[in-house]
């Protein structure tokens, strides 16, 4: 007879460079006073080098063990959609955290649900397209556009019909 449970896949081990970095800034002496390793956009070039591979993987995990709906699906562009890159960056860390116990799992899971929630508001009708590799630009690209640029002087602010052509570039 063969164990149904067998076959189920370990969740995704990070990558060796970000466990010692973890074990440096957890240690009780540590003199690595960096960022969390979630944040992405604070981590130093060495530490963002290896997390793409593994939060594709943790993407993969993800999506072959709980998208069993399309809206669940985190969609291959992710790296593109730089809110999902943090948002799966916590998520990914948060889970190791989460099954040192039944009850944080669980906490996890509801945490993975309002994930998929904020996903599916961020990505909007435009997800869809992602799901199935039609990825296109950033839907509010040109409602972006309509923020000044930062500039010392205020006399310099760029005019709207400016701004959406600097976006369109």
């Amino acid at each position: 007879m063969t164990n149904a449970l067998s076959a189920f896949e370990p969740f995704p081990e990070p990558p060796a460079l970000i466990l010692e970095y973890i074990a440096e800034r957890s240690a009780e002496e540590s003199v690595v006073d960096g960022p969390a390793p979630w944040d992405l956009g604070a981590l130093p070039a060495e530490l963002i080098e290896p997390m793409p591979a593994w939060l594709d993987a943790v993407c993969r995990w993800l999506n072959g063990r709980y998208a069993w709906q399309p809206q669940d699906v985190i969609p291959p562009c992710w790296t593109k959609h730089e809110g999902l890159a943090y948002e799966i960056a916590a998520l990914a860390f948060a889970r190791g955290d989460a099954y040192t116990d039944a009850g944080s799992s669980v906490i996890w899971h509801e945490q993975y649900d309002r994930f998929l929630t904020r996903m599916n508001k961020a990505l909007g009708k435009a997800g869809d397209d992602c799901r199935v590799g039609r990825h296109e630009d950033r839907p509010a690209r040109f409602q972006l556009a309509a923020w000044p640029a930062q500039v010392t002087d205020s006399s310099e602010e760029p005019k709207p019909s400016e701004r959406v052509t600097e976006v369109a570039e």
